[in-house]
């Protein structure tokens, strides 16, 4: 099951014909490449972004001195992707996104991500620097607004893939603050090319360039001096400040009339651009500055107009700090200082519209399939309600997809009333709470669950608070908790609560709940082996196959596979256990799970059964092997 990408995420910002050209820094990019990392941390306004795409334009379609091309993948992140299953898909999309990439660049590492249980971070990377080492091209990576990043498990997968990054793959990473990357160790090393504050502000004549030839003014060599001066060379301010003149007759006086640091500079300056901007497009700017991205029918349901694209093409043509991120222009950004100041002042203004505002994207990303937007902005209308029945219809969904960071934090967003009334999600966060070694509360939340009333409040329709729509079947429910029970007791060494929970779990799931009947079947069989009685536990452990076969979970096939050898391997069937194994990694080989502790159990009990057969050196290797993936 694959996680939704939003492809513009993915997009190189493209570059307008109208900038300054600054063949200093790029000469510095260029030479940057010969090493692991390329660092650009400097405060919001430095033209990071912007300087980064330009060197990507100008690098495109060269090749390297001995001939192979240099290709480029573009990340632009966000506060959602501290949750590492989602940081490591799109980091994996943005690597397919490059054009002749070998098919599939990182089948494996996704089918890792996309299991009910992902395995370490590492073994993830392990798996796509090992495929990335076979890419021949030269590759560069760039990770843009990585302050958004504060998950410490994806700073230490970045620590781990620059420490094993393959020498033709290239790191640039754009942020307003330095990110924990051990940057004095790679410093030492002469790994990193660092572009700071100093090195990416405007000097004198590039000020010049860009406020009398890009902004098309025509300063007085004084005039520019003193904004210069005024602003540091700091490029927002600048291009605030030659937006904010094309209001003024007399330029000189308007740059004598500000003073002081760049945010009250800033926070003037975009009084100024407003106040110049209509009435109508003062409230499209604040209206949509609630949206991380935006298109034009998305911007109509907001702002409630149908003259949506009529007005960002002319935002975008009067450089009103918005960044289109297409060729085609379709979808845009604000400039993020642009964005904060809009809401500020949205809130300002017009607060009692604001929750109106949120309502109607939530609608609008719900009716187009983006599902973590609709709940994102659902949850800023506070409308608990519209967020609980949207997490509901799409939980069973994202547990499967292993991105349990995001569940567990929208389920803790939501009042706890609200949880505990709802079986489903109350299940899901019973859990999050089990996965986060709290047993007892995750106790109390499954008898809450089977407790529940099985109806929830639809938001997305114009109900009243009493009306209901249906939520999971309550047998299904009774199953799933009985299910998770002795996945617990499994884990806790009672072999007693196994069988009894299985037991119970099997009796009430339906038929095509294949995942969690599977589930229970394993704990089954392991309540099977715990009591001796192997023969009836190979009987469930291969239902249990065959249920995770038609699921087509990859990651689960192989642990009833595991399952399964290792039962064999009791019972005395050698031969069954050898082929066993083999079919596990072979499938481990084809999905990229090759790396997984599963896969690495698996391969020391062949080298365990290969030894009782009297193949020792074989044995000893597989043994190897597979005790360096445990």
């Amino acid at each position: 099951m694959a996680t939704s990408i939003l492809v513009t995420k993915l997009f190189i910002p493209p570059t307008r014909a109208e900038l300054v050209h600054r063949p200093g820094l790029i000469e510095r990019l260029n030479n940057g490449l010969e090493r692991k990392l390329t660092l650009l941390s400097a405060p919001a306004g430095f033209g990071k972004t912007t300087l980064v795409s330009h060197w990507v334009e100008n690098l495109r379609g060269n090749d390297q001195k001995d001939g192979r091309p240099i290709k480029f993948a573009w990340l632009s992140l966000d506060q959602d992707d501290n949750d590492p299953v989602r940081f490591l898909t799109y980091f994996i999309a943005a690597l397919n996104k490059i054009k002749d990439i070998e098919a599939d660049l990182g089948r494996g590492a996704l089918n890792m991500l996309q299991s009910p249980q992902p395995p370490p971070t590492n073994v993830v990377l392990i798996s796509l620097i090992n495929e990335l080492a076979t890419i021949p091209d030269k590759i560069v990576f760039v990770l843009d607004d990585c302050h958004l990043i504060e998950a410490e498990p994806i700073h230490q997968a970045l620590v781990f893939l620059l420490d094993n990054i393959p020498p033709h793959l290239h790191l640039v990473i754009a942020t307003r603050q330095d990110p924990s990357l051990s940057l004095g160790r790679l410093r030492a090393r002469d790994q990193v090319t660092e572009l700071r504050a100093s090195d990416l502000r405007f000097s004198p004549a590039e000020a010049t360039e860009f406020l009398n030839q890009v902004m098309g003014l025509n300063l007085s060599p004084a005039d520019i001096t003193t904004l210069e001066s005024r602003t540091e060379g700091w490029i927002a301010g600048l291009q605030l400040a030659a937006i904010s003149m094309r209001g003024w007759d007399d330029a000189t006086r308007f740059i004598q009339s500000f003073t002081g640091s760049n945010r009250l500079v800033l926070d003037y300056l975009i009084e100024e651009v407003l106040i110049q901007q209509s009435r109508n497009v003062q409230n499209f700017l604040m209206q949509t500055a609630i949206l991380d991205s935006f298109t034009s029918s998305l911007c109509n349901a907001v702002t409630g107009h149908e003259d949506c694209q009529a007005i960002l093409e002319m935002l975008d043509r009067a450089n009103l700090f918005i960044i289109p991120l297409d060729n085609e222009r379709h979808w845009y950004r604000y400039h993020h200082l642009f964005a904060e100041i809009l809401r500020q002042r949205l809130r300002q203004s017009q607060a009692k519209q604001l929750m109106d505002l949120h309502c109607k994207a939530s609608e609008w990303y719900a009716k187009n399939g983006f599902t973590d937007e609709a709940i994102d902005h659902a949850l800023q209308k506070n409308d608990f309600r519209r967020a609980a029945s949207l997490i509901d219809g799409y939980a069973d969904e994202i547990w499967q997809m292993g991105r349990h960071t995001k569940l567990r934090r929208w389920l803790a967003a939501l009042p706890d009333k609200l949880v505990y009334a709802n079986p489903q999600l109350c299940f899901f966060h019973a859990w999050c709470l089990f996965a986060n070694g709290q047993q007892d509360a995750a106790e109390d939340c499954l008898q809450a669950a089977e407790n529940a009333p099985i109806t929830i409040s639809d938001p997305a329709s114009e109900t009243k608070e009493n009306e209901s729509i249906s939520s999971p079947d309550k047998n299904q429910i009774k199953g799933r908790v009985a299910a998770l029970r002795a996945y617990i007791a499994y884990y806790t060494g009672d072999v007693q609560g196994m069988s009894k929970h299985s037991h119970q779990a099997l009796e009430y799931l339906p038929k095509q709940d294949l995942l969690w009947r599977s589930i229970a079947l394993l704990a089954l069989g392991d309540a099977h082996i715990f009591t001796g009685d192997t023969t009836a536990a190979s009987k469930v452990q291969l239902e249990a196959l065959e249920n995770n076969k038609a699921t087509g979970n990859s990651y689960m096939i192989l642990l009833a596979y595991l399952k399964l050898a290792m039962t064999c391997r009791e019972l005395g069937q050698l031969q069954q256990t050898i082929e066993i194994c083999k079919q596990q990694l072979q499938l481990a080989n084809n999905s990229g799970l090759s790396q997984t502790a599963v896969v690495g159990c698996t391969l020391a009990i062949r080298g365990e059964t290969l030894a009782e057969l009297g193949d020792l050196n074989e044995a000893l290797n597989q043994a190897e092997t597979g005790t360096s993936r445990t």
